[in-house]
């Protein structure tokens, strides 16, 4: 069972109206893609980029998170939103792919504890604290000047969001914002998308403490496929770029930190704007991900937990906290 933590695919459907239940020669994610690369599940994200405010931003996510609704209701025999681990089981024996929520960007919550919990219920299981800008909740890797961390409505987030059983998505936030959540929080967190700052400096990416932390805490992170996360040789303008190799060197790194039972894949698939990784076009290819883990000499069970049994554990720990 191939689990992704992140894909943007609800903004390419309100923005493209794409028909999600084809296969697009445009698209990194669709239903026929995920079928052929043997992914059960990934997590749609309902990203709202950060120039978005207030109710403009309430709204534009409730707009992707009907268009995630609306693509499974057109598909049914294809796919289905999905609440919990246990209805992911439920689908893959009914041979269904899983669409699960998670909201990138915590703006479109305000400062309302009532709309983040509205959002939980209509299946929003994971939200990414910030996105490239400080906002209400919690600072952001690319600024990281508003509030030293989280802000005093963050912790009130981190409090609610551990009641209700949601995932704290760490992924954009600040060193500080990350660290504020470790002692903050009663449950693991996790960080969906995110790559080792020990191998591309990217501000975006998570340094050793940072992984040691995570483990510890009992958490997870999803290795993320954008190239500028995972080299710092990258340039889009020459020819060379990352691919799988890279990729699972990240995993290598993140599984000696945080231990093999926290370690993912987090693709950001439908968010990479440039080149993607090579020979890795699209989320039908995610496999040679686990492939390369094979030939380093992984175990078939340690394989397993990275292709998603770490993420479906790690969320079912999170759910029993709030209990």
């Amino acid at each position: 069972m191939i689990i992704d933590s992140h894909v943007d695919t609800p903004s390419q459907l309100i923005r493209y109206s794409r028909n999600i239940g084809v296969d697009s020669p445009d698209a990194q994610v669709d239903f026929p893609k995920m079928k052929a690369g043997e992914v059960s599940g990934a997590f749609f994200a309902l990203y709202t980029p950060p120039e978005i405010k207030g109710a403009d931003a309430t709204r534009r996510a409730l707009e992707m998170l009907s268009a995630a609704y609306d693509a499974c209701d057109e598909n049914p025999n294809v796919a289905a939103i999905t609440f919990s681990p246990e209805e992911a089981a439920e689908n893959r024996a009914q041979g269904l792919l899983s669409v699960f929520l998670g909201m990138e960007n915590a703006e479109p919550i305000g400062e309302s504890r009532s709309l983040l919990r509205t959002f939980y219920r209509l299946g929003v299981s994971y939200v990414t604290l910030t996105h490239n800008a400080d906002n209400a909740v919690a600072d952001s890797a690319a600024e990281g000047t508003r509030w030293g961390g989280l802000s005093p409505f963050g912790r009130e987030v981190v409090a609610e969001m551990n009641a209700l059983g949601m995932m704290i998505d760490l992924s954009h936030a600040s060193d500080k914002a990350f660290w504020d959540c470790i002692e903050a929080s009663q449950a693991p967190i996790v960080a969906t998308h995110s790559c080792c700052r020990a191998l591309c400096g990217h501000r975006r990416n998570l340094s050793d403490d940072m992984l040691k932390a995570l483990g510890e805490k009992g958490g997870y992170v999803g290795i993320n496929f954008y190239p500028y996360f995972l080299s710092d040789r990258f340039d889009q303008a020459k020819p060379w770029r990352p691919g799988v190799k890279e990729i699972v060197d990240h995993i290598d790194h993140a599984v000696q930190l945080a231990g093999i039972d926290h370690v993912g894949i987090g693709s950001d698939f439908d968010g990479i704007e440039d080149l993607t990784p090579e020979g890795l076009e699209n989320i039908s290819k995610s496999r040679l991900v686990l492939d390369e883990m094979r030939r380093r000499g992984y175990s078939e069970p340690e394989v397993l937990k990275v292709a998603g049994q770490n993420l479906l554990e790690v969320w079912k720990t999170i759910i029993t906290c709030s209990k």
